[in-house]
């Protein structure tokens, strides 16, 4: 029997416009199906009032689940809007958002496959970080992919919590789970009928 306390844990990343309406019923099925660490508030852009909107949406739900709940780079307003922290595009504003957050802050950032940019992320006081995509039609778009190899290394050598997302499926799943300390999985799930579903079979084929 797999040893579910060395299985990766689960960090859910919401769509870009996450509809205020539907997406919480949908997110509430999800966490109550599973245990998750964390949601990311996954919002492009730079209008506040929409960013408020979906952060007052999915704020109730996460926390009545007792998940924490951190935005994408605005970490300016993470505080102000009773969130958790913040998940940076990059290692650059790590230590700004560590100043205006506090100590207790979740302060994540997305390294894409760089090594070298996990270390300064590292270094520059980040709580995780994340490697992706794992596959091809990931988030950066350019043909980058973070190799297993990468993972390996990194959960050899370094103790900081990494996250392996991007393009995640039942075989990068199994892969990846045991050099990965958590799964940022989000259109995996969102994009299918049924989330709660599409969760459970990727979280099966962490156990195999």
């Amino acid at each position: 029997m797999t040893d579910t306390s060395e299985l990766p844990q689960l960090y859910l990343v919401t769509p870009t416009l996450p509809d205020p309406d539907s997406f919480p019923d949908r997110l509430a099925r999800v966490l109550d199906g599973a245990e998750i660490a964390c949601v990311r508030l996954a919002i492009q852009g730079t209008d506040e009032d929409a960013i408020a909107r979906a952060a007052d949406a999915v704020r109730p739900v996460c926390h009545d689940a007792d998940v924490a709940l951190v935005v994408t780079d605005h970490f300016k307003l993470a505080e102000r809007l009773g969130l958790d922290g913040v998940h940076l595009s990059g290692p650059k504003n790590i230590r700004a958002a560590r100043k205006t957050l506090g100590p207790d802050a979740i302060v994540g950032a997305f390294c894409g496959a760089s090594r070298h940019d996990g270390l300064n992320a590292g270094d520059a006081g980040a709580d995780y970080v994340a490697f992706g995509p794992v596959g091809g039609g990931g988030v950066l778009g350019d043909g980058t992919v973070a190799e297993r190899d990468l993972f390996a290394w990194w959960s050899e050598m370094i103790e900081l919590p990494v996250v392996a997302e991007g393009a995640l499926d039942v075989t990068a799943v199994r892969s990846l789970a045991p050099v990965t300390d958590f799964f940022g999985i989000g259109d995996e799930i969102w994009r299918e009928d049924d989330p709660a579903a599409a969760l459970a079979r990727l979280k099966d084929a962490m156990g195999v």
